[in-house]
């Protein structure tokens, strides 16, 4: 047995020797049983002990624990062993007693109030990391300015094929559709007035000024912006970035600004694909629905757009474009943990994108009214 039991003064003084390992649990976990228990003083003496581990350790606190549970007094003889002092501090972190309780949240005005001071915490929050992101993102341009070696253009190229190749067909889709939608109610209304002509206005202007590049930063808001955020935050969860911080490599100039940049000459390019799409679905809808042929339309579309409409649109593509990249690429950097922190932060980016392309198109409409273009 791993153990000898005396009985010296009244008290039964055991004497624990040998290994207590893993290996060793099942025999010593039998022989502890014969170890009588009651109301006197028990002295364990375990300096004789060869090895204790951890399974031996919750061995002996279970023994303690069955000796004290039967109204015995446990003394140590030469101190206790600092393995049991580490399963009392585990037990005790763990106790579900000694976890505070948090306040049940306030209900009516107060609660509302309470509500809207979080969020408005957690814009400011959000504003200030943007702010600091973009410090950051300016910083590493300007290293780059110093120094194109720096400058990653095969992946540049390659997040231009992603967000802008791959992403034609539903950005040509989309546009066409909305002219078309356009075209029609406009077709619907002007015809009571006999301004049928003036479709093609309609959707000339809106498209080259607002829906072309709005729809287009919207799509790739939802589908690169996203993109973004999830290829990062799977690097966090990975540790792939901090992998490039132990290689001496800044995860800005290596996996932010290249999507920023390919995504400034991706955007623009889509814009234009978008405005040809949808001039090309007002046409095809003027043509069925009011009888416009193609060569009339051509000549109203010339005739409708001043020396600003195109490039009115043009203007807010690489702008929309370093929103969402900021943004996606910011909140994949902020990812830990787990990927339940991956998924809500893709989704945020994605609101949050959209949310910021909207914001700066109403600056855009406000400026561009301002200087009477």
């Amino acid at each position: 047995m791993p153990f000898e039991v005396s009985e010296e003064g009244g008290r039964s003084r055991v004497r624990i020797h040998g290994r207590w390992t893993v290996a060793e649990a099942e025999s010593a976990r039998a022989a502890l049983g014969a170890i009588p228990s009651g109301p006197r003083t028990l002295v364990l003496d375990a300096s004789a002990i060869e090895k204790l581990d951890l399974t031996g350790a919750w061995l002996l606190r279970s023994l303690e624990r069955r000796l004290e549970a039967d109204g015995g007094r446990v003394e140590w003889q030469g101190g206790r062993p600092e393995s049991l002092e580490f399963i009392d501090r585990i037990e005790s972190e763990n106790a579900p007693g000694d976890e505070p309780r948090a306040p049940p949240p306030p209900t009516g005005l107060p609660g509302a109030l309470h509500g809207l001071g979080r969020a408005t915490f957690r814009a400011r929050e959000d504003a200030l990391d943007l702010l600091g992101f973009v410090g950051l993102v300016t910083a590493g341009v300007g290293r780059i300015g110093g120094s194109l070696k720096r400058l990653r253009l095969p992946s540049i190229v390659r997040h231009v094929y992603e967000t802008g190749l791959t992403a034609v067909p539903i950005v040509s889709l989309i546009a066409f559709l909305i002219a078309v939608i356009v075209a029609y109610i406009g077709a619907q209304q002007l015809r009571k007035f006999g301004g049928e002509i003036f479709v093609v206005d309609l959707v000339t202007v809106s498209v080259l000024r607002e829906l072309g590049v709005l729809l287009t930063a919207i799509i790739v808001a939802g589908r690169s912006g996203s993109a973004f955020a999830a290829e990062i935050g799977a690097m966090k969860l990975n540790d792939e970035v901090d992998a490039l911080r132990a290689m001496g490599m800044d995860p800005v100039e290596v996996l932010v600004l290249p999507r920023i940049f390919g995504l400034v000459i991706a955007l623009p390019i889509l814009t234009i694909v978008a405005d040809a799409m949808g001039l090309v679905g007002g046409a095809v809808l003027s043509w069925y629905l009011i009888d416009i042929p193609f060569g009339q339309y051509i000549d109203r579309v010339q005739g409708s757009i001043s020396e600003y409409t195109f490039w009115v649109g043009m203007i807010k593509a690489p702008v929309f474009a370093v929103l969402i990249a900021l943004v996606g690429t910011l909140r994949g950097m902020q990812v830990r943990d787990s990927s339940r922190e991956l998924g809500r932060l893709t989704t945020v980016a994605v609101v949050q994108s959209i949310f910021l392309v909207i914001l700066a198109d109403a600056a855009f409409a406000v400026i561009f009214m301002e200087l009477d273009i």
